[in-house]
């Protein structure tokens, strides 16, 4: 008999098996794909598949907020950290992975794990007793999802998150493309370029105000996109310069081919679009911030315009899906429990965090609580000067619930040094976090 039911088996649901069953607790973790069934945006049964993006962002823990946690999810010996690590391919000062080793490691570690046990099926209500973690993300299935609204009393909140296109390496005509990171920073050049001179991008907007995109279910209209996945073609809409002032900015990116005794590094592009590799073997790249709902047809037919890519062929087109999250600041507790039913708790996304690691942190956090209150031992948080307590208290009541919205883990989370001055600051807030959380990680169990 398990003494944690965990339901969802995405990065927050893995994080938390891992969490309880290596401290030998017995986990029963539910997972819905493999029955036959899937939710829109995923495409295999491997536990914690990432169905985005392949970055878990910037690894650099001095400086970026992302990459504090990171450092901190190491420390807690985190499932979803060592596995990126393993499943680790070139992106700069980013931590990207082969989405498909990153995955299948996640998986063998479970499984290895003797009081975990992986169970498929589908969980179409909330148990009535025993420790709970709901970890369904963003996608839950309807019927579950209508079961957590009757619980709650109240309508859950809903946006759109969309998905890139990713290309074969082999297909890309690397003579009209470059490689470069942004300024050169780092050793390494990672990133594909495709420049488009003034024209070129003037057609390429027109062409996404114009393609032909998905239609939306009555039921989907009025909800909000949210803001860190916008698909490009509603960016293209609100100005003719949107797209290069974000992921199609050119500054810092000398094109060779443009390259004159004047400037023998070359001239900024009037736009760029950028390829961040996508697997361990180079062949795959995913376009970096091109989220989309225009439909596959005019995918093809306009991404086959920009310069380098005009006969690339896609292992993935992009696509949308709707993602719903609950009024976490009302709806949970500081320790992540449903407080009208308080043996269930909730992690991922769910809860509104967003972005993989934020998701997995949450996962990582409700599963050391459900390990403090089986030991019987009383829960302290992790200070909210960490990346871990501030995303923590964003989620569980700093926020306002109002107007909640899923949110990535950021210094503007922290409690504020006024003192130090703004050049100073991010590094004065991981100096601080770091000491914090050092205090703090012997307070968890072995």
């Amino acid at each position: 008999m398990h003494q944690v039911h965990i339901i969802g088996g995405g990065l927050a649901g893995s994080e938390a098996a891992w969490q309880l069953a290596r401290r030998g607790i017995r986990v029963r973790l539910s997972e819905m794909r493999g029955t036959g069934e899937r939710s829109p945006a995923h495409e295999t049964n491997f536990l914690a598949e990432l169905v985005c993006s392949n970055s878990f962002r910037s690894d650099d823990d001095e400086h970026n907020a992302v990459g504090l946690l990171h450092h901190e999810m190491r420390g807690c010996q985190s499932l979803i950290m060592s596995a990126a690590s393993v499943a680790q391919v070139p992106a700069g000062s980013a931590l990207a992975v082969d989405r498909k080793v990153f995955s299948a490691e996640v998986e063998r570690r479970l499984a290895a794990l003797p009081s975990l046990q992986i169970v498929r099926e589908r969980v179409d209500t909330l148990p009535a007793e025993g420790l709970t973690i709901v970890a369904t993300g963003p996608l839950t299935a309807a019927a579950l999802a209508d079961c957590i609204g009757a619980e709650t009393g109240m309508q859950g909140l809903a946006f759109f998150d969309a998905i890139a296109p990713i290309i074969h390496y082999d297909t890309i005509e690397m003579d009209r493309c470059w490689m470069a990171s942004r300024w050169d920073k780092g050793e390494t050049k990672d990133y594909i370029n495709c420049p488009l001179t003034k024209e070129q991008y003037l057609a390429f907007h027109a062409g996404l105000i114009a393609g032909e995109k998905s239609e939306f279910k009555e039921w989907e209209k009025d909800t909000p996109y949210f803001q860190g996945c916008m698909p490009i073609e509603v960016m293209a809409e609100r100005g003719l310069d949107t797209l290069r002032f974000g992921p199609m900015k050119p500054v810092g990116l000398d094109n060779p081919h443009d390259a004159t005794p004047e400037f023998p590094k070359g001239r900024w592009p009037h736009a760029v679009v950028q390829l961040r590799q996508d697997n361990k073997l180079g062949t795959l790249w995913n376009m970096v911030g091109f989220q989309t709902k225009l439909k596959h047809g005019a995918q093809k037919e306009l991404f086959r315009t920009i310069p380098g890519l005009e006969n690339a062929e896609f292992a993935r087109l992009g696509g949308l899906h709707r993602n719903t999250f609950i009024n976490s600041p009302v709806l949970l507790d500081r320790q992540l429990r449903l407080k009208s039913a308080p043996h269930i708790r909730f992690a991922g996304q769910i809860t509104g965090c967003e972005g993989y690691v934020e998701s997995a942190a949450i996962g990582l956090l409700a599963g050391l609580m459900a390990a403090s209150e089986l030991s019987g031992r009383d829960w302290t948080s992790p200070p909210r000067t960490t990346a871990l307590g501030a995303l923590l208290s964003h989620v569980t009541g700093d926020a306002e619930a109002e107007s909640f919205q899923p949110m990535n883990v950021n210094f503007g989370l922290f409690p504020p040094l006024p003192d130090v001055k703004k050049k100073q600051r991010k590094l004065a807030y991981t100096e601080r976090a770091k000491a914090d959380l050092a205090g703090w990680l012997p307070l968890l169990a072995s």
